[in-house]
């Protein structure tokens, strides 16, 4: 719950110490505890940018779980000893899906200006590790992102961060969109390195925010035929809005009348593909049947792309994708030219990802509304923003 009782302490405290301001952030402090806490609000140094965050996405459902796994089951990124990168600790500020306008720039930045509009590239890496020296700094040994691992975090008044953490977006990209580049990026990256080629046949597993996120990249690049595996009404009927030409409820499959066989997710998707199988599959969903079940609606040298965390290791059919030499790989987060192009199709109309907010709440109510809606009604929604200024 949020914790409001430290607000008149911490106002004591700064009145003591000085005259520094204070601001209220939202600050992950253990497992079930996130409070509205009053800090010192941050200044900007030589090579940073301050920022003040508009919206922020609040990563609650499938691939897009970390910030609820952290609330639920945490701390799962949340360091517990300092970060080695930045060498933050918890209690750390929230908030990695998020842009907002520049308030002030430290010596050296030229790229941004204050009162410009900006959006956080939150993956933090140290450029050292065997990963980061391949050039695939999404993969970093030591990875941390802003709003987990340090750096402050977008459900704070304001935040400041490295400048080459922040990316300059134009008036044509709405804040609200702002907030859903990091997972959309997420989707550009996992369509980017996969084979798909337009025309192909895909089955995206999950329609939560990455899944329609992949769905849009997909529509945008040209596939033709793509079919969404899906429980949930309301993510239906935005795969069908953003482009999914089928949708398949792995509960019910084709069968719906009377002695009617129910199908499942694989034979209706060989179906839909004449018989021959997805040319490439996503999965978002990180469970273990539908894994299998993909396996089965999969093409002879297919591939398999997951984009999912897995909560349990899943027994695989190994044998089943060794028979059919189908591919299986994995994605993960992005790299920076699957932010830029994201920004990018933004500007140009491409992707309109609006219609994925489901809900909008204040700074004040982001517990009881955010994060424990989402753990009470995650069915009803695909993507909740925090309104940081509202």
């Amino acid at each position: 719950m949020l914790n409001t009782a430290t607000d008149s302490v911490n106002a004591v405290r700064t009145t003591l110490r000085g005259t520094a301001p204070v601001m209220k952030a939202v600050r992950f402090h253990g497992r079930g505890d996130i409070r509205l806490d009053e800090i010192e609000e941050p200044t900007c140094g030589k090579g940073q940018v301050k920022l003040r965050p508009a919206f922020v996405g609040i990563c609650g459902s499938g691939t897009d779980l970390v910030d609820l796994h952290e609330y639920t089951g945490g701390p799962v990124l949340v360091p517990q000893t300092p970060h080695k990168i930045t060498g933050a600790t918890r209690p750390v500020t929230l908030g990695h899906e998020f842009g907002g306008i520049i308030e002030a720039v430290g010596q050296g930045v030229s790229h941004v200006s204050p009162g410009q509009r900006a959006v956080v590239r939150p993956t933090i890496f140290d450029r050292d590790c065997a990963s980061c020296k391949l050039g695939y700094q999404y993969c970093c040994e030591n990875i941390g992102f802003i709003g987990l691992s340090g750096y402050g975090g977008g459900l704070a008044k304001s935040i400041v961060a490295p400048a080459e953490h922040l990316y300059p977006i134009p008036d044509t990209i709405s804040l609200e969109a702002a907030a859903l580049i990091e997972p959309l990026a997420v989707a550009w990256h996992a369509v980017n390195i996969s084979p798909f080629k337009p025309g192909d046949s895909v089955l995206v597993l999950g329609g939560g925010p990455v899944g329609i996120g992949i769905v849009q990249v997909l529509q945008m690049q040209g596939a033709q035929n793509i079919i969404v595996a899906e429980l949930m009404e309301n993510r239906k009927r935005l795969a069908r809005d953003y482009g999914a030409a089928h949708i398949v409820d792995p509960r019910e499959g084709q069968g719906q009348g009377q002695g009617e066989a129910r199908q499942t997710v694989a034979p209706r998707v060989r179906e839909l593909t004449g018989g021959v199988g997805a040319d490439v599959i996503f999965d978002t969903a990180g469970v273990e049947a539908a894994l299998n079940e993909a396996i089965g609606a999969c093409r002879t040298h297919g591939t398999i792309v997951n984009i999912a965390v897995w909560e349990k290791r899943p027994a695989i059919r190994v044998n089943d994708l060794m028979y059919s030499e189908v591919k299986y790989m994995g994605s993960a987060l992005y790299d920076e030219s699957a932010f830029v192009n994201v920004i990018q199709a933004l500007n140009h109309g491409q992707l309109k990802p609006e219609k994925m907010v489901t809900a909008k709440v204040k700074l004040n109510d982001v517990v009881e509304k955010g994060f424990e809606e989402l753990v009470r009604h995650r069915d009803k929604h695909c993507k909740i923003l925090v309104d940081v200024q509202g």
